[in-house]
């Protein structure tokens, strides 16, 4: 069976952006699992994701009671024989390789947000990194980011950052 994930953070709604972007609900359509790092801010985010497709998310630190409520600090899940985790944020890039193989020894793949930077890298541990930037605030990025990615026979593939 295939998998496809649709990966989102830092949406920061409505201070960024009165909805969601219209690619990402097409996306979210088109999504198995919604995986949001974080920052919401407003709980009808995940109201309106989880109208899409079922969603798997944490808060982040600029989300109110409302939504951490609703949501953990840190989640995980097996999907297709991959071992997920997701956070929000994971502190500066100098040492964040160290940093998530320590703290998330069972996973192999790490979902995060915060910087709304894109990252995709992998750790001398073999965690995957993975953050799809913000569909809704680009900072200093050129374009506002998302992810897509299948999982399938216990692997991650297609990995892909689609700018807005």
């Amino acid at each position: 069976m295939v998998t496809r994930l649709l990966l989102v953070s830092d949406t920061h709604i409505p201070g960024r952006a009165r909805a969601l972007p219209a690619p990402v609900r097409a996306a979210a359509d088109a999504a198995d699992l919604v995986i949001h790092a974080g920052d919401w801010v407003a709980a009808s985010v995940l109201d309106d994701l989880s109208q899409h497709a079922e969603v798997l998310g944490v808060y982040g630190n600029n989300d109110g009671p409302d939504v951490r409520a609703r949501l953990p600090e840190a989640a995980r899940r097996d999907i297709e024989g991959v071992r997920f985790a997701v956070i929000h944020e994971t502190g500066d890039a100098a040492r964040r390789h160290a940093r998530t193989d320590a703290a998330f020894p069972d996973a192999d793949v790490l979902v995060f947000g915060h910087s709304h930077i894109p990252w995709d890298t992998q750790t001398p541990g073999g965690l995957r990194l993975l953050n799809p930037g913000s569909p809704t605030d680009r900072r200093r990025q050129p374009r506002c980011t998302m992810m897509t990615a299948l999982v399938e026979d216990a692997r991650i593939r297609e990995v892909r950052l689609v700018e807005l």
